[in-house]
């Protein structure tokens, strides 16, 4: 309709026009008064003004109607003439444009508001700076966790911590660190998270602080009792009968030389009883000592050597190693690396250790299906997953674990075993941490266990 309108105004602007010229054109011709001729003139230049005019005004009005749309500023109204005629139909349309755009703007301040509260209130630290640390939005947890006010840049924190500016700016994706810092002469432990994005072309990083040191010295005395009750055990294992034969090879002792004579006579029950005594203490005293330089073996684990190792090399030396003990149990294997090739950063000897420990424990495990007379399986399986991370597991079809021992299964020196010494799987989960990987288990019960290490 109002290209209908603007169309009719148009022609009847040219007709007008046309008709001007005309009119000019016979006066000419007829020797009319140089007055008329003047007259007709200039009504055809105004004529030609009006209509560049009337073209020229839509497109001043459509380009400050885009000017406003470019520079978001949506605060113009154009007023209707109510002539019915293509403008007022155009400032219309125009209104409503500029109506629009003001209700999303205002609906997205009401959302960045909303999400902006949210922020400043929740309990985790948050701080978000582009690459060249300058700050965009840093929550009210966050400043109290830090005791500071508002700052600009991620380099004004150099003065509570310069670990902890290197941390913001060294973090990427997924990765998380530890850092401790100073706050009033208190040591606060911080777990710091970070996530990097991209908006507009520009990148950005978003920091979550937490203060975990509630948390760790919770943990840490549950360590610790876990740890004193453990040794309390094993000691007390020891120490009580070579204490009570020593008390009773005392006793007899002293009996014996009671009589003063220089050569006392001993019975031979009697001397196979102090036998008996003497070896039971230098048996409990070998426990003892292996207990603790197991418990020494846990605490002094050096760092990885990490090298570029192929798994199918790592798990073929491991198999190579215990290979008699497989064929001894008749155990049946399976065994698959995918791709052929995969490659692992780790240290060699560390890892091999952690894999002869969870294929030991699986040929122990698989020795209970013999009472049941079910077949014995044992499957080792190496994957490449996404993000370059690898996945080795090791499962058999063995009599499973207790949920209520796969809870402890990796606290120090807890073992299901009756010979075992509880450190194999302490150490293999603190290896695993050491190589910033993981190991998992699932197990049920009559069906099997699967152990499953995982690699960044």
């Amino acid at each position: 309709m109002a290209f209908k309108s603007f169309k009719a105004a148009l022609i009847i602007r040219v007709v007008l026009l046309i008709g001007s010229i005309f009119l000019l054109t016979h006066l000419y011709y007829n020797d009319s008064y140089d007055l008329t001729k003047a007259l007709v003139i200039g009504m055809i230049g105004y004529q030609v003004y009006a209509l560049f005019h009337y073209l020229d005004k839509s497109n001043r009005e459509i380009a400050n109607f885009l000017s406003s749309i470019q520079y978001d500023d949506f605060s113009n109204t154009y007023t209707y003439r109510n002539t019915g005629g293509s403008i007022d139909l155009l400032y219309e349309q125009f209104n409503n444009v500029m109506k629009k755009f003001r209700d999303i703007r205002a609906e997205k301040e009401a959302q960045y508001t909303y999400y902006k509260t949210i922020v400043q209130h929740v309990g985790i630290g948050i701080i978000t700076f582009d690459k060249h640390g300058e700050i965009q939005m840093l929550n009210t947890a966050a400043k109290n966790l830090l005791q500071i006010g508002q700052i600009k840049n991620i380099s004004n924190l150099k003065s509570i911590s310069q670990v902890l500016v290197d941390g913001f700016f060294m973090l990427k994706t997924g990765g998380r660190d530890l850092i401790k810092i100073e706050r009033n002469g208190e040591e606060v432990q911080l777990a710091i998270y970070a996530i990097e994005l991209t908006m507009r072309g520009e990148e950005f990083k978003l920091i979550s602080l937490q203060n975990i040191k509630s948390e760790l010295e919770e943990k840490e005395m549950e360590a610790w009792q876990n740890l004193i009750r453990v040794l309390t055990h094993e000691i007390m294992n020891s120490v009580t009968p070579i204490s009570s034969l020593a008390g009773t090879v005392e006793s007899e002792l002293g009996h014996q030389l009671k009589n003063g004579d220089d050569v006392n006579r001993i019975t031979n029950e009697e001397i196979q009883d102090l036998y008996l005594a003497v070896q039971t203490i230098h048996r409990r005293s070998d426990s003892l000592i292996k207990f603790v330089s197991d418990f020494r073996n846990l605490t002094r684990l050096t760092m990885p050597k990490l090298a570029q190792t192929k798994v199918r090399d790592l798990l073929d030396h491991v198999l190579m190693l215990l290979k008699y003990e497989i064929e001894r149990g008749e155990i049946k294997l399976t065994y698959k690396v995918e791709p052929k090739n995969l490659e692992v950063l780790v240290d060699k000897e560390q890892i091999e250790q952690v894999l002869i420990n969870l294929v030991k424990n699986a040929i122990q495990a698989l020795e209970e299906n013999d009472e049941m007379d079910k077949e014995k399986l044992l499957i080792i399986s190496a994957n490449g997953l996404e993000n370059n991370s690898v996945s080795i597991s090791i499962t058999d079809n063995g009599p499973g674990i207790e949920e209520d021992a796969l809870k402890k299964i990796f606290i120090p020196f807890f073992t299901t075993k009756k010979s075992g010494s509880g450190i194999g799987l302490s150490l293999s989960k603190q290896i695993m941490r050491q190589h910033k990987g993981s190991i998992s288990v699932k197990s049920v019960i009559n069906q099997g266990t699967e152990f499953v290490l995982r690699f960044s």
